[in-house]
Protein backbone atom coordinates (compact mmCIF):
# COMPACT_ATOMS: atom_id res chain seq x y z
CA UNK A 1 0.00 0.00 0.00
CA UNK A 2 1.15 3.55 -0.69
CA UNK A 3 -0.64 5.30 2.13
CA UNK A 4 0.49 5.57 5.71
CA UNK A 5 -2.19 4.17 8.03
CA UNK A 6 -0.11 4.07 11.21
CA UNK A 7 -2.01 6.98 12.76
CA UNK A 8 -5.02 4.64 12.83
CA UNK A 9 -3.29 1.60 14.32
CA UNK A 10 0.27 0.32 14.23
CA UNK A 11 -0.95 -3.03 12.87
CA UNK A 12 -4.21 -4.66 11.87
CA UNK A 13 -5.75 -6.55 14.78
CA UNK A 14 -2.71 -6.02 16.97
CA UNK A 15 -3.02 -5.40 20.70
CA UNK A 16 -3.84 -1.72 20.27
CA UNK A 17 -6.61 -2.38 17.75
CA UNK A 18 -8.08 -5.32 19.71
CA UNK A 19 -8.34 -3.18 22.84
CA UNK A 20 -9.87 -0.35 20.82
CA UNK A 21 -12.48 -2.70 19.36
CA UNK A 22 -13.32 -4.15 22.75
CA UNK A 23 -13.75 -0.69 24.31
CA UNK A 24 -15.98 0.41 21.44
CA UNK A 25 -18.11 -2.71 21.74
CA UNK A 26 -18.52 -2.22 25.50
CA UNK A 27 -19.46 1.43 25.02
CA UNK A 28 -22.08 0.60 22.41
CA UNK A 29 -23.59 -2.16 24.54
CA UNK A 30 -23.74 0.05 27.63
CA UNK A 31 -25.36 2.89 25.71
CA UNK A 32 -27.86 0.50 24.14
CA UNK A 33 -28.80 -0.96 27.54
CA UNK A 34 -29.30 2.53 28.93
CA UNK A 35 -31.44 3.65 25.98
CA UNK A 36 -33.55 0.49 26.01
CA UNK A 37 -34.29 0.97 29.72
CA UNK A 38 -35.75 4.46 29.26
CA UNK A 39 -39.40 5.27 28.61
CA UNK A 40 -40.40 7.41 25.63
CA UNK A 41 -39.33 11.04 25.66
CA UNK A 42 -41.19 13.01 28.31
CA UNK A 43 -40.41 15.94 30.57
CA UNK A 44 -39.23 13.52 33.27
CA UNK A 45 -36.95 11.50 30.94
CA UNK A 46 -35.54 14.38 28.88
CA UNK A 47 -32.27 14.63 30.87
CA UNK A 48 -31.60 10.92 30.49
CA UNK A 49 -32.32 11.01 26.77
CA UNK A 50 -30.00 14.00 26.36
CA UNK A 51 -27.24 11.92 27.90
CA UNK A 52 -27.93 9.00 25.54
CA UNK A 53 -28.04 11.18 22.41
CA UNK A 54 -24.77 12.91 23.35
CA UNK A 55 -23.09 9.59 24.17
CA UNK A 56 -24.18 8.18 20.80
CA UNK A 57 -22.58 11.18 19.14
CA UNK A 58 -19.28 10.51 20.91
CA UNK A 59 -19.36 6.86 19.81
CA UNK A 60 -19.37 8.03 16.19
CA UNK A 61 -15.74 9.13 16.58
CA UNK A 62 -14.12 5.75 17.35
CA UNK A 63 -16.60 3.96 15.08
CA UNK A 64 -15.67 6.18 12.12
CA UNK A 65 -11.99 5.69 12.96
CA UNK A 66 -12.31 1.92 12.85
CA UNK A 67 -14.61 1.93 9.81
CA UNK A 68 -12.22 4.10 7.83
CA UNK A 69 -9.21 1.96 8.72
CA UNK A 70 -10.83 -1.35 7.86
CA UNK A 71 -12.28 0.11 4.66
CA UNK A 72 -8.82 1.29 3.61
CA UNK A 73 -7.26 -2.11 4.19
CA UNK A 74 -9.99 -4.14 2.50
CA UNK A 75 -10.11 -1.87 -0.56
CA UNK A 76 -6.35 -1.92 -1.04
CA UNK A 77 -6.18 -5.71 -0.76
CA UNK A 78 -9.56 -7.35 -1.36
CA UNK A 79 -7.97 -10.81 -1.39
CA UNK A 80 -6.91 -10.64 2.23
CA UNK A 81 -9.23 -12.91 4.20
CA UNK A 82 -8.28 -11.22 7.46
CA UNK A 83 -9.46 -7.85 6.17
CA UNK A 84 -12.72 -9.35 4.95
CA UNK A 85 -13.21 -10.88 8.39
CA UNK A 86 -12.77 -7.43 9.92
CA UNK A 87 -15.37 -6.06 7.50
CA UNK A 88 -17.84 -8.72 8.62
CA UNK A 89 -17.16 -7.88 12.29
CA UNK A 90 -17.63 -4.19 11.51
CA UNK A 91 -21.02 -4.93 9.96
CA UNK A 92 -22.07 -6.60 13.23
CA UNK A 93 -20.89 -3.72 15.40
CA UNK A 94 -22.61 -1.18 13.14
CA UNK A 95 -25.81 -3.16 13.45
CA UNK A 96 -25.49 -3.00 17.24
CA UNK A 97 -24.88 0.73 17.15
CA UNK A 98 -27.85 1.22 14.84
CA UNK A 99 -30.02 -0.17 17.63
CA UNK A 100 -29.10 2.84 19.78
CA UNK A 101 -30.55 5.04 17.06
CA UNK A 102 -33.59 2.77 16.87
CA UNK A 103 -34.23 3.40 20.57
CA UNK A 104 -33.83 7.15 20.03
CA UNK A 105 -36.33 6.99 17.17
CA UNK A 106 -38.70 5.05 19.40
CA UNK A 107 -38.35 7.65 22.12
CA UNK A 108 -39.24 10.67 19.98
CA UNK A 109 -41.76 9.07 17.62
CA UNK A 110 -44.78 9.66 19.85
CA UNK A 111 -43.55 12.83 21.56
CA UNK A 112 -45.74 15.85 20.78
CA UNK A 113 -44.30 18.75 18.82
CA UNK A 114 -43.98 21.06 21.82
CA UNK A 115 -42.07 18.51 23.86
CA UNK A 116 -39.72 17.59 21.03
CA UNK A 117 -39.04 21.27 20.15
CA UNK A 118 -38.08 22.00 23.75
CA UNK A 119 -35.77 18.96 23.75
CA UNK A 120 -34.07 19.99 20.48
CA UNK A 121 -33.49 23.53 21.80
CA UNK A 122 -31.38 22.35 24.73
CA UNK A 123 -28.01 24.06 24.98
CA UNK A 124 -26.18 20.73 24.71
CA UNK A 125 -27.60 20.31 21.20
CA UNK A 126 -26.45 23.66 19.85
CA UNK A 127 -25.25 23.00 16.30
CA UNK A 128 -27.08 19.66 16.14
CA UNK A 129 -30.61 21.00 15.60
CA UNK A 130 -30.73 19.87 11.97
CA UNK A 131 -29.67 16.36 12.93
CA UNK A 132 -32.43 16.17 15.52
CA UNK A 133 -35.05 17.47 13.08
CA UNK A 134 -34.04 14.74 10.64
CA UNK A 135 -34.18 12.18 13.44
CA UNK A 136 -37.71 13.30 14.18
CA UNK A 137 -38.67 13.00 10.51
CA UNK A 138 -37.10 9.56 10.23
CA UNK A 139 -38.95 8.41 13.32
CA UNK A 140 -42.26 8.83 11.53
CA UNK A 141 -41.16 6.16 9.00
CA UNK A 142 -40.08 3.47 11.42
CA UNK A 143 -41.50 0.13 12.45
CA UNK A 144 -41.84 -0.83 16.10
CA UNK A 145 -38.44 -0.79 17.84
CA UNK A 146 -38.22 -4.58 18.13
CA UNK A 147 -38.87 -4.94 14.39
CA UNK A 148 -36.22 -2.34 13.57
CA UNK A 149 -33.75 -4.18 15.77
CA UNK A 150 -34.57 -7.43 13.98
CA UNK A 151 -34.11 -5.71 10.61
CA UNK A 152 -30.69 -4.46 11.73
CA UNK A 153 -29.63 -7.96 12.76
CA UNK A 154 -30.94 -9.56 9.57
CA UNK A 155 -29.26 -6.85 7.50
CA UNK A 156 -25.82 -8.06 8.58
CA UNK A 157 -26.27 -11.45 6.96
CA UNK A 158 -28.74 -10.29 4.32
CA UNK A 159 -28.80 -6.84 2.73
CA UNK A 160 -25.26 -5.78 3.66
CA UNK A 161 -23.86 -9.26 3.08
CA UNK A 162 -25.04 -9.01 -0.54
CA UNK A 163 -23.13 -5.76 -0.87
CA UNK A 164 -20.01 -7.33 0.63
CA UNK A 165 -20.42 -10.31 -1.71
CA UNK A 166 -20.40 -7.96 -4.68
CA UNK A 167 -17.33 -6.13 -3.33
CA UNK A 168 -15.47 -9.42 -3.01
CA UNK A 169 -16.63 -10.60 -6.42
CA UNK A 170 -15.60 -7.40 -8.20
CA UNK A 171 -12.32 -7.22 -6.29
CA UNK A 172 -11.32 -10.75 -7.30
CA UNK A 173 -12.75 -10.67 -10.83
CA UNK A 174 -10.20 -10.72 -13.64
CA UNK A 175 -10.64 -10.37 -17.37
CA UNK A 176 -8.73 -11.39 -20.47
CA UNK A 177 -7.25 -8.35 -22.22
CA UNK A 178 -6.36 -8.97 -25.85
CA UNK A 179 -4.27 -6.05 -27.12
CA UNK A 180 -4.31 -4.94 -30.78
CA UNK A 181 -0.89 -6.55 -31.33
CA UNK A 182 -2.28 -9.93 -30.24
CA UNK A 183 -0.67 -9.87 -26.81
CA UNK A 184 -2.92 -11.32 -24.11
CA UNK A 185 -2.88 -10.39 -20.45
CA UNK A 186 -5.07 -11.34 -17.48
CA UNK A 187 -5.88 -8.20 -15.50
CA UNK A 188 -7.86 -7.30 -12.37
CA UNK A 189 -11.17 -5.56 -13.07
CA UNK A 190 -9.88 -2.41 -11.31
CA UNK A 191 -7.64 -1.71 -14.34
CA UNK A 192 -10.45 -1.96 -16.90
CA UNK A 193 -11.62 1.63 -16.50
CA UNK A 194 -8.22 3.07 -17.34
CA UNK A 195 -7.96 0.89 -20.45
CA UNK A 196 -11.40 2.11 -21.52
CA UNK A 197 -9.96 5.63 -21.41
CA UNK A 198 -7.15 4.76 -23.82
CA UNK A 199 -6.78 6.99 -26.90
CA UNK A 200 -6.67 3.80 -29.00
CA UNK A 201 -10.24 2.70 -29.77
CA UNK A 202 -9.10 -0.89 -30.33
CA UNK A 203 -7.75 -1.01 -26.76
CA UNK A 204 -10.99 0.44 -25.38
CA UNK A 205 -13.09 -2.05 -27.30
CA UNK A 206 -10.93 -4.97 -26.18
CA UNK A 207 -11.16 -3.92 -22.52
CA UNK A 208 -14.92 -3.48 -22.88
CA UNK A 209 -15.43 -6.87 -24.49
CA UNK A 210 -13.02 -8.68 -22.18
CA UNK A 211 -14.62 -7.11 -19.12
CA UNK A 212 -18.13 -7.95 -20.21
CA UNK A 213 -17.09 -11.53 -20.94
CA UNK A 214 -15.92 -11.76 -17.32
CA UNK A 215 -19.15 -10.20 -16.05
CA UNK A 216 -21.13 -12.66 -18.16
CA UNK A 217 -19.53 -15.47 -16.17
CA UNK A 218 -20.53 -13.70 -12.94
CA UNK A 219 -23.97 -12.50 -14.15
CA UNK A 220 -26.04 -14.88 -12.03
CA UNK A 221 -24.30 -13.88 -8.79
CA UNK A 222 -24.58 -10.18 -9.65
CA UNK A 223 -28.27 -10.51 -10.56
CA UNK A 224 -29.00 -12.43 -7.35
CA UNK A 225 -27.29 -9.73 -5.29
CA UNK A 226 -29.15 -6.91 -7.09
CA UNK A 227 -32.52 -8.64 -6.72
CA UNK A 228 -31.85 -9.33 -3.04
CA UNK A 229 -30.79 -5.74 -2.28
CA UNK A 230 -33.75 -4.15 -4.08
CA UNK A 231 -36.23 -6.74 -2.80
CA UNK A 232 -35.13 -6.29 0.81
CA UNK A 233 -35.47 -2.53 0.56
CA UNK A 234 -38.96 -2.80 -0.89
CA UNK A 235 -40.01 -5.18 1.87
CA UNK A 236 -38.67 -2.85 4.56
CA UNK A 237 -40.42 0.11 2.93
CA UNK A 238 -43.71 -1.76 2.98
CA UNK A 239 -43.39 -2.59 6.69
CA UNK A 240 -42.40 1.01 7.45
CA UNK A 241 -45.41 2.38 5.61
CA UNK A 242 -43.33 3.99 2.87
CA UNK A 243 -45.35 4.01 -0.35
CA UNK A 244 -42.79 5.55 -2.73
CA UNK A 245 -39.28 4.06 -2.82
CA UNK A 246 -37.91 7.46 -3.88
CA UNK A 247 -39.04 8.89 -0.55
CA UNK A 248 -36.06 7.20 1.12
CA UNK A 249 -33.61 8.53 -1.47
CA UNK A 250 -35.00 12.05 -1.10
CA UNK A 251 -34.63 11.91 2.67
CA UNK A 252 -31.08 10.56 2.43
CA UNK A 253 -30.26 13.31 -0.06
CA UNK A 254 -31.91 15.98 2.15
CA UNK A 255 -33.83 17.44 -0.78
CA UNK A 256 -37.50 17.91 -1.61
CA UNK A 257 -39.29 16.17 -4.46
CA UNK A 258 -39.73 19.61 -6.05
CA UNK A 259 -35.95 20.05 -6.14
CA UNK A 260 -35.35 16.63 -7.72
CA UNK A 261 -38.10 17.23 -10.26
CA UNK A 262 -36.70 20.69 -11.09
CA UNK A 263 -33.26 19.24 -11.78
CA UNK A 264 -34.60 16.32 -13.83
CA UNK A 265 -36.87 18.65 -15.79
CA UNK A 266 -33.87 20.80 -16.70
CA UNK A 267 -31.71 17.78 -17.58
CA UNK A 268 -34.32 16.20 -19.88
CA UNK A 269 -35.12 19.56 -21.49
CA UNK A 270 -31.43 20.10 -22.26
CA UNK A 271 -30.43 16.59 -23.43
CA UNK A 272 -29.39 17.97 -26.80
CA UNK A 273 -26.38 19.79 -25.30
CA UNK A 274 -24.64 16.68 -23.88
CA UNK A 275 -25.61 14.72 -26.99
CA UNK A 276 -23.91 17.45 -29.03
CA UNK A 277 -20.80 16.93 -26.91
CA UNK A 278 -20.78 13.23 -27.75
CA UNK A 279 -21.36 13.85 -31.46
CA UNK A 280 -18.32 16.13 -31.43
CA UNK A 281 -16.32 13.39 -29.74
CA UNK A 282 -17.53 10.94 -32.38
CA UNK A 283 -16.51 13.27 -35.24
CA UNK A 284 -13.03 13.63 -33.72
CA UNK A 285 -12.77 9.82 -34.08
CA UNK A 286 -14.11 9.87 -37.63
CA UNK A 287 -17.47 8.43 -36.59
CA UNK A 288 -21.06 9.68 -36.41
CA UNK A 289 -21.84 8.36 -32.92
CA UNK A 290 -20.07 6.86 -29.93
CA UNK A 291 -20.14 3.40 -28.38
CA UNK A 292 -20.37 2.92 -24.62
CA UNK A 293 -16.63 2.28 -24.42
CA UNK A 294 -15.99 5.66 -26.08
CA UNK A 295 -17.55 7.69 -23.26
CA UNK A 296 -14.27 8.12 -21.41
CA UNK A 297 -12.10 8.23 -24.51
CA UNK A 298 -9.61 11.11 -24.70
CA UNK A 299 -8.90 12.94 -27.93
CA UNK A 300 -6.38 11.08 -30.06
CA UNK A 301 -3.92 13.96 -30.32
CA UNK A 302 -0.29 13.69 -31.29
CA UNK A 303 2.25 14.16 -28.53
CA UNK A 304 0.07 12.95 -25.66
CA UNK A 305 2.12 10.81 -23.32
CA UNK A 306 1.50 8.76 -20.23
CA UNK A 307 1.95 10.72 -17.03
CA UNK A 308 4.09 9.75 -14.06
CA UNK A 309 2.69 9.93 -10.54
CA UNK A 310 5.07 12.81 -9.79
CA UNK A 311 3.75 14.74 -12.79
CA UNK A 312 0.16 14.07 -11.75
CA UNK A 313 0.75 15.39 -8.23
CA UNK A 314 2.46 18.49 -9.59
CA UNK A 315 -0.38 19.28 -12.00
CA UNK A 316 -2.92 19.19 -9.19
CA UNK A 317 -0.67 21.01 -6.71
CA UNK A 318 0.13 23.89 -9.08
CA UNK A 319 -3.47 24.25 -10.29
CA UNK A 320 -4.92 24.33 -6.79
CA UNK A 321 -2.25 26.68 -5.46
CA UNK A 322 -2.77 29.25 -8.23
CA UNK A 323 -6.55 29.39 -7.99
CA UNK A 324 -7.20 28.50 -4.35
CA UNK A 325 -4.12 28.73 -2.07
CA UNK A 326 -5.94 27.16 0.90
CA UNK A 327 -6.82 24.08 -1.13
CA UNK A 328 -3.30 23.96 -2.55
CA UNK A 329 -1.82 23.98 0.94
CA UNK A 330 -4.14 21.20 2.05
CA UNK A 331 -3.26 19.09 -1.01
CA UNK A 332 0.38 19.44 -0.01
CA UNK A 333 -0.57 17.87 3.32
CA UNK A 334 -2.31 14.96 1.60
CA UNK A 335 0.82 14.24 -0.42
CA UNK A 336 3.39 15.05 2.26
CA UNK A 337 1.78 12.83 4.88
CA UNK A 338 1.21 9.97 2.42
CA UNK A 339 -2.56 9.87 2.69
CA UNK A 340 -3.13 8.54 -0.85
CA UNK A 341 -3.08 4.94 -2.12
CA UNK A 342 -2.63 5.21 -5.87
CA UNK A 343 -0.67 2.43 -7.55
CA UNK A 344 -2.28 -0.34 -9.67
CA UNK A 345 -2.14 -3.73 -7.95
CA UNK A 346 -3.79 -7.11 -8.34
CA UNK A 347 -6.57 -7.58 -5.80
CA UNK A 348 -7.21 -3.87 -5.44
CA UNK A 349 -10.89 -2.95 -5.61
CA UNK A 350 -12.03 -0.80 -8.56
CA UNK A 351 -13.07 2.82 -8.18
CA UNK A 352 -11.98 5.69 -5.99
CA UNK A 353 -13.14 7.20 -2.72
CA UNK A 354 -12.22 9.48 0.15
CA UNK A 355 -12.56 8.37 3.75
CA UNK A 356 -11.61 9.80 7.10
CA UNK A 357 -11.65 9.57 10.88
CA UNK A 358 -13.69 11.80 13.19
CA UNK A 359 -11.18 10.90 15.90
CA UNK A 360 -7.96 12.11 14.25
CA UNK A 361 -9.56 14.52 11.72
CA UNK A 362 -7.43 12.92 8.99
CA UNK A 363 -8.51 11.89 5.50
CA UNK A 364 -7.36 9.19 3.09
CA UNK A 365 -7.78 8.91 -0.69
CA UNK A 366 -8.10 5.60 -2.53
CA UNK A 367 -7.66 5.46 -6.31
CA UNK A 368 -5.86 3.57 -9.06
CA UNK A 369 -3.47 5.72 -11.08
CA UNK A 370 -2.90 4.26 -14.53
CA UNK A 371 -0.94 7.25 -15.92
CA UNK A 372 -3.89 8.80 -17.77
CA UNK A 373 -5.12 12.39 -17.57
CA UNK A 374 -8.46 11.09 -16.36
CA UNK A 375 -6.68 9.71 -13.31
CA UNK A 376 -5.34 13.20 -12.57
CA UNK A 377 -8.94 14.41 -12.59
CA UNK A 378 -9.79 11.62 -10.15
CA UNK A 379 -7.00 12.84 -7.87
CA UNK A 380 -8.41 16.38 -7.98
CA UNK A 381 -11.93 15.03 -7.44
CA UNK A 382 -11.10 12.97 -4.36
CA UNK A 383 -8.94 15.79 -2.99
CA UNK A 384 -12.01 18.00 -3.16
CA UNK A 385 -13.87 15.45 -1.03
CA UNK A 386 -11.01 15.39 1.47
CA UNK A 387 -10.92 19.19 1.67
CA UNK A 388 -14.65 19.23 2.40
CA UNK A 389 -14.07 17.05 5.46
CA UNK A 390 -11.07 19.13 6.44
CA UNK A 391 -13.12 22.36 6.25
CA UNK A 392 -15.63 20.87 8.72
CA UNK A 393 -12.96 19.57 11.08
CA UNK A 394 -13.91 21.65 14.15
CA UNK A 395 -17.65 20.90 13.93
CA UNK A 396 -19.39 18.35 16.16
CA UNK A 397 -20.09 14.94 14.58
CA UNK A 398 -23.84 15.59 14.29
CA UNK A 399 -23.05 18.71 12.21
CA UNK A 400 -20.62 16.87 9.92
CA UNK A 401 -23.06 14.37 8.44
CA UNK A 402 -23.93 15.74 5.00
CA UNK A 403 -25.93 14.12 2.17
CA UNK A 404 -24.44 12.86 -1.06
CA UNK A 405 -26.13 15.66 -3.00
CA UNK A 406 -23.78 18.08 -1.25
CA UNK A 407 -20.85 15.66 -1.01
CA UNK A 408 -20.21 15.81 -4.74
CA UNK A 409 -19.97 19.60 -4.97
CA UNK A 410 -16.50 20.01 -3.46
CA UNK A 411 -15.11 17.15 -5.53
CA UNK A 412 -16.40 18.52 -8.83
CA UNK A 413 -15.25 22.01 -7.81
CA UNK A 414 -11.76 20.54 -7.47
CA UNK A 415 -11.94 19.08 -10.97
CA UNK A 416 -13.08 22.41 -12.42
CA UNK A 417 -10.23 24.25 -10.70
CA UNK A 418 -7.73 21.86 -12.26
CA UNK A 419 -9.13 22.11 -15.78
CA UNK A 420 -9.66 25.87 -15.66
CA UNK A 421 -6.16 26.51 -14.36
CA UNK A 422 -4.52 24.43 -17.08
CA UNK A 423 -6.68 25.83 -19.89
CA UNK A 424 -5.81 29.39 -18.86
CA UNK A 425 -2.09 28.63 -18.54
CA UNK A 426 -0.32 30.33 -21.51
CA UNK A 427 2.43 27.72 -21.37
CA UNK A 428 -0.08 24.98 -22.21
CA UNK A 429 -0.34 24.38 -25.97
CA UNK A 430 -3.59 24.17 -27.96
CA UNK A 431 -3.47 20.37 -28.11
CA UNK A 432 -3.30 19.99 -24.32
CA UNK A 433 -6.02 22.62 -23.86
CA UNK A 434 -8.25 20.75 -26.27
CA UNK A 435 -7.47 17.55 -24.40
CA UNK A 436 -8.52 19.13 -21.09
CA UNK A 437 -11.66 20.75 -22.48
CA UNK A 438 -12.59 17.40 -23.94
CA UNK A 439 -12.30 15.90 -20.46
CA UNK A 440 -14.44 18.69 -18.95
CA UNK A 441 -17.18 18.41 -21.55
CA UNK A 442 -16.89 14.63 -21.67
CA UNK A 443 -17.47 14.42 -17.95
CA UNK A 444 -20.48 16.68 -18.40
CA UNK A 445 -21.91 14.21 -20.91
CA UNK A 446 -21.46 11.46 -18.30
CA UNK A 447 -23.25 13.46 -15.61
CA UNK A 448 -26.07 14.54 -17.94
CA UNK A 449 -26.57 11.28 -19.87
CA UNK A 450 -24.88 8.33 -18.16
CA UNK A 451 -26.00 9.22 -14.62
CA UNK A 452 -29.62 9.81 -15.72
CA UNK A 453 -29.45 6.36 -17.36
CA UNK A 454 -28.49 4.89 -13.97
CA UNK A 455 -31.34 6.74 -12.26
CA UNK A 456 -33.95 5.77 -14.84
CA UNK A 457 -32.72 2.16 -14.86
CA UNK A 458 -32.82 1.87 -11.08
CA UNK A 459 -36.24 3.53 -10.93
CA UNK A 460 -37.59 0.99 -13.45
CA UNK A 461 -35.79 -1.82 -11.58
CA UNK A 462 -37.63 -1.01 -8.37
CA UNK A 463 -40.96 -0.66 -10.15
CA UNK A 464 -40.56 -4.10 -11.73
CA UNK A 465 -38.94 -5.69 -8.66
CA UNK A 466 -42.12 -4.94 -6.69
CA UNK A 467 -43.80 -7.55 -8.93
CA UNK A 468 -41.05 -10.18 -8.77
CA UNK A 469 -37.37 -10.87 -9.44
CA UNK A 470 -35.78 -9.66 -12.66
CA UNK A 471 -33.93 -12.21 -14.76
CA UNK A 472 -30.49 -11.60 -16.20
CA UNK A 473 -31.99 -11.19 -19.67
CA UNK A 474 -34.48 -8.61 -18.37
CA UNK A 475 -31.77 -6.66 -16.56
CA UNK A 476 -29.72 -6.56 -19.74
CA UNK A 477 -32.69 -5.52 -21.88
CA UNK A 478 -33.77 -2.85 -19.42
CA UNK A 479 -30.27 -1.37 -19.35
CA UNK A 480 -30.03 -1.27 -23.16
CA UNK A 481 -33.50 0.26 -23.50
CA UNK A 482 -32.65 3.00 -21.02
CA UNK A 483 -29.32 3.81 -22.64
CA UNK A 484 -30.95 4.14 -26.05
CA UNK A 485 -33.72 6.39 -24.74
CA UNK A 486 -31.44 8.84 -22.92
CA UNK A 487 -28.49 8.93 -25.33
CA UNK A 488 -30.59 9.02 -28.49
CA UNK A 489 -28.67 9.11 -31.76
CA UNK A 490 -25.44 10.08 -29.96
CA UNK A 491 -25.03 6.37 -29.12
CA UNK A 492 -24.33 4.15 -32.11
CA UNK A 493 -26.52 1.15 -32.82
CA UNK A 494 -25.09 -1.87 -31.02
CA UNK A 495 -22.85 0.38 -28.93
CA UNK A 496 -24.78 -0.13 -25.70
CA UNK A 497 -23.46 -1.84 -22.57
CA UNK A 498 -25.92 -4.58 -21.54
CA UNK A 499 -23.81 -5.47 -18.48
CA UNK A 500 -23.54 -2.00 -17.01
CA UNK A 501 -25.99 -3.04 -14.26
CA UNK A 502 -23.46 -5.68 -13.20
CA UNK A 503 -20.19 -3.77 -13.61
CA UNK A 504 -21.31 -0.56 -11.87
CA UNK A 505 -20.69 -1.02 -8.16
CA UNK A 506 -22.96 1.92 -7.28
CA UNK A 507 -26.02 -0.29 -7.74
CA UNK A 508 -24.70 -2.55 -4.96
CA UNK A 509 -23.99 0.03 -2.27
CA UNK A 510 -26.31 -0.94 0.57
CA UNK A 511 -25.92 2.02 2.89
CA UNK A 512 -27.47 4.50 0.45
CA UNK A 513 -30.26 3.95 -2.03
CA UNK A 514 -30.24 5.53 -5.53
CA UNK A 515 -26.51 6.21 -5.52
CA UNK A 516 -26.77 8.03 -8.85
CA UNK A 517 -28.80 11.25 -9.22
CA UNK A 518 -26.79 12.99 -6.45
CA UNK A 519 -23.80 12.90 -8.83
CA UNK A 520 -25.67 14.94 -11.45
CA UNK A 521 -27.03 17.12 -8.67
CA UNK A 522 -23.59 17.77 -7.21
CA UNK A 523 -22.03 18.30 -10.64
CA UNK A 524 -24.55 20.96 -11.63
CA UNK A 525 -24.58 22.59 -8.21
CA UNK A 526 -20.78 22.75 -8.34
CA UNK A 527 -20.88 24.34 -11.79
CA UNK A 528 -23.26 26.92 -10.37
CA UNK A 529 -20.84 27.61 -7.53
CA UNK A 530 -17.89 27.74 -9.92
CA UNK A 531 -19.69 30.23 -12.16
CA UNK A 532 -20.06 32.53 -9.15
CA UNK A 533 -16.36 32.01 -8.33
CA UNK A 534 -15.37 32.97 -11.88
CA UNK A 535 -17.47 36.12 -11.59
CA UNK A 536 -16.38 37.18 -8.12
CA UNK A 537 -12.87 35.76 -7.94
CA UNK A 538 -11.14 35.01 -4.60
CA UNK A 539 -13.76 37.08 -2.73
CA UNK A 540 -16.14 34.14 -3.24
CA UNK A 541 -13.95 31.58 -1.45
CA UNK A 542 -15.07 32.48 2.12
CA UNK A 543 -18.69 32.00 0.97
CA UNK A 544 -17.70 28.71 -0.62
CA UNK A 545 -16.14 27.48 2.60
CA UNK A 546 -19.24 28.63 4.48
CA UNK A 547 -21.25 26.53 2.02
CA UNK A 548 -19.08 23.50 2.84
CA UNK A 549 -19.42 24.02 6.59
CA UNK A 550 -23.21 24.36 6.36
CA UNK A 551 -23.71 21.10 4.47
CA UNK A 552 -24.39 19.06 7.62
CA UNK A 553 -26.50 21.72 9.33
CA UNK A 554 -29.51 22.30 7.07
CA UNK A 555 -31.51 21.05 4.12
CA UNK A 556 -29.83 21.31 0.73
CA UNK A 557 -32.27 24.01 -0.34
CA UNK A 558 -31.53 26.10 2.76
CA UNK A 559 -27.77 25.64 2.46
CA UNK A 560 -27.97 27.09 -1.07
CA UNK A 561 -30.20 29.97 0.04
CA UNK A 562 -28.00 30.83 3.02
CA UNK A 563 -24.66 30.65 1.20
CA UNK A 564 -25.29 31.68 -2.42
CA UNK A 565 -28.86 32.98 -2.36
CA UNK A 566 -30.23 30.62 -5.02
CA UNK A 567 -33.49 28.64 -5.29
CA UNK A 568 -32.84 24.99 -6.10
CA UNK A 569 -36.54 24.20 -6.46
CA UNK A 570 -36.60 26.27 -9.65
CA UNK A 571 -35.47 24.68 -12.95
CA UNK A 572 -33.83 28.02 -13.82
CA UNK A 573 -30.81 27.37 -11.60
CA UNK A 574 -30.22 23.97 -13.17
CA UNK A 575 -30.70 25.22 -16.74
CA UNK A 576 -28.13 27.99 -16.09
CA UNK A 577 -25.68 25.42 -14.75
CA UNK A 578 -26.15 23.24 -17.84
CA UNK A 579 -25.75 26.24 -20.13
CA UNK A 580 -22.41 27.02 -18.48
CA UNK A 581 -21.13 24.16 -20.64
CA UNK A 582 -21.70 26.12 -23.83
CA UNK A 583 -18.51 28.15 -23.37
CA UNK A 584 -16.07 25.23 -22.91
CA UNK A 585 -17.81 23.33 -25.73
CA UNK A 586 -17.41 26.30 -28.09
CA UNK A 587 -13.75 26.61 -27.08
CA UNK A 588 -13.24 22.92 -27.75
CA UNK A 589 -14.90 23.11 -31.17
CA UNK A 590 -12.63 26.00 -32.13
CA UNK A 591 -9.48 24.29 -30.89
CA UNK A 592 -10.30 21.03 -32.65
CA UNK A 593 -10.40 22.85 -35.96
CA UNK A 594 -6.77 23.81 -35.29
CA UNK A 595 -5.30 20.64 -33.85
CA UNK A 596 -7.06 17.77 -35.60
Amino acid sequence: MNWDLTSYFTECNGTEMREFKAALQRDIQATLRRAASLPDLATESADAWEEVVLHAEEIQKPLSHLSSYIGCLASADSRNEGYRKEEAWLALIRAEFSKVKIECLRAIKRANDELFSAFARREAFRGAEHYLRRLREEAQRTMAAEKEALAADLGVGGLHARGRLYDTLSGKLEFEMVYPDGRTERLPMSQRRSLMESPDRRVRQAAFQGGNAAWERAEDAAAAALNAISGTRLSLNRHRGIQDFLEVALFQSAISRRTLDAMLEAVHAELELPRRILRLKARSMGRTAVAWYDLGAPLALAGQKALSWEEAKMLVQDSFSRAYPGLGSYFGTLVGKRWIDWEPRAGKRPGGFCTGSLLTHEQRIFMTFNRAMGDVLTLAHESGHAFHSHAMGDLRPYARTYPMTLAETASTFGELLLVQSLVEDPSVDDARKAFLLDIETGHAAIYLLDIPVRFEFEKALYEERAKGELSVSRLKALMVETQRRIFGDALEEGGEDPYFWASKLHFYITGVTFYNFPYTFGFLLSRGLFAIFKGEGPDFLPRYENFLRLTGSDTVENVARRSIGRDLESPDFWVEAIHSLKEPLAQLEELLRKVL
